[in-house]
């Protein structure tokens, strides 16, 4: 089933857009900071070892289960009242989850329990922030001009990365300033409290956004959904199959193709902690410069054709990469890092407009949520443990490549039988 464009949607300001769009800024860099700095807080609030690295990255994956439930509620205020307040919402409590995760005490203060504070802590943060990237991408899709709704909304998903590089930035420098006994002691709250105040200058900025134009539209004709989330489910139901398959290839080779990798290579002995978080800065440099370019090549050949080559290259190159890295030479390591990054940022890029444009304005915030982010919590926040628990179990370094590659070729096939919508060819 399509849907036809309701007539009455205007551009939202210059300004408004360049708000939402770097607002991403600050959910990406507190996810991507708390795997890049998985091995530190393992120490931290787990005592050390392999076990508790596991365990890191568990309650990592716990807390993504969190996300489905944010953006299920966040969707619906969303759909309900407006974008722009739910996204004042949901930056609200990011600020200050990330300011009690600055402030928890340590292993070695209440023992075990500090553990445990830290992974309710990331359930919090995964529920406030599940509707974040979704209503973000929904805001600029909806307050973009037509001929350039690829280009737009892929800036929220190159923001994100900025976001990303600045957590393992913020994250090498704190690494490389200081001895392991002054990270674990002190130093890692650091990247923590720099979240926090950025999170609180995004809430100031988020304030002076207009509404979006759509959900005006919708207000006047009198067309919003009581219930969205039934609205969607009744009357939109494959576009739901079609953003949970876009959403599973972008998670896995995002979480497991640029933010594991850190992890993966200082705890299989490839890398020192320090030297993978630079290398990452390389990967997130390189996926910043590819996603606006994929997000306007999309609007000049449609979505379809890119999300299909990206699947047929994350189904071929992974798992060779990954074989790559693995051999230990830092220039392989960097090549393999890379291309790695480049295919995670295409079908972010790509992947952005096509699930929103896969559902009309009323419901499309309850449609992104039921989507996007069951697919993220699964392909997302539970495979960078499943991976290194693989890893553990197997002895076989390229199972990170391996499982990108078996996503990519399950969702290749829905991919192909997806149907345009981008606007100008939806209409041909």
């Amino acid at each position: 089933m399509t849907w036809t464009e309701k007539p009455g949607a205007s551009e939202i300001s210059r300004a408004s857009m360049t708000v939402a769009a770097l607002s991403t800024i600050v959910e990406w860099y507190d996810f991507t900071l708390y795997l890049y700095f998985a091995t530190v807080l393992s120490r931290v609030f787990f005592g050390g070892g392999q076990s508790s690295l596991l365990a890191t990255l568990a309650g990592f994956a716990i807390a993504y289960g969190m996300r489905p439930l944010g953006a299920m509620v966040f969707g619906h205020v969303g759909d309900r009242i407006g974008r722009r307040r739910t996204l004042l919402l949901s930056m609200m409590l990011m600020t200050l989850a990330m300011l009690a995760t600055a402030l928890l005490p340590s292993r070695e203060s209440i023992g075990p329990a500090a553990g445990l504070l830290l992974m309710l802590l990331r359930c919090f943060m995964a529920f406030s922030v599940g509707g974040e990237y979704t209503g973000v991408v929904a805001y600029l899709l909806e307050g973009a001009r037509e001929d350039r709704r690829g280009f737009v909304t892929s800036l929220a998903s190159a923001a994100s990365e900025v976001g990303a590089l600045l957590a393992v930035g913020v994250s090498a420098l704190t690494v490389s300033a200081m001895s392991t006994a002054q990270l674990d002691s002190w130093g890692w709250r650091i990247p923590f409290f720099v979240g926090a105040a950025l999170a609180g200058c995004v809430w100031i900025a988020r304030s002076t956004m207009e509404e979006s134009p759509d959900f005006v539209r919708q207000l006047e004709q009198r067309t919003v959904p009581a219930s969205p989330l039934s609205h969607t489910l009744a009357h939109h139901r494959p576009a739901l199959y079609r953003t949970f398959a876009i959403s599973a290839l972008g998670s896995i080779t995002y979480y497991v193709g640029i933010t594991y990798v850190p992890a993966f290579l200082s705890s299989s002995g490839i890398l020192a902690e320090e030297r993978s978080l630079w290398l990452s800065t390389l990967a997130a440099v390189a996926v910043i410069l590819v996603t606006p370019l994929v997000g306007a090549l999309s609007d000049r050949v449609g979505r379809r054709p890119v999300l299909v080559w990206l699947a047929v290259a994350g189904a071929l190159l992974p798992l060779a990469t990954f074989e790559l890295m693995a051999r230990g030479a830092e220039a392989q390591i960097a090549l393999g890092a890379i291309v790695l990054a480049c295919i995670a940022g295409g079908v972010s890029a790509v992947g952005a407009p096509a699930t929103a444009e896969q559902f009309p304005g009323e419901g499309r915030l309850s449609g992104l949520a039921l989507g996007v982010t069951m697919a993220t919590a699964i392909f997302g926040g539970l495979t960078p443990f499943l991976a290194e628990l693989l890893i553990a179990l197997t002895g076989w370094k390229a199972v990170p490549g391996a499982m990108i590659a078996i996503v990519a070729v399950a969702v290749l096939p829905v991919l192909l039988r997806m149907p345009e919508t981008r606007p100008a060819l939806r209409r041909a």
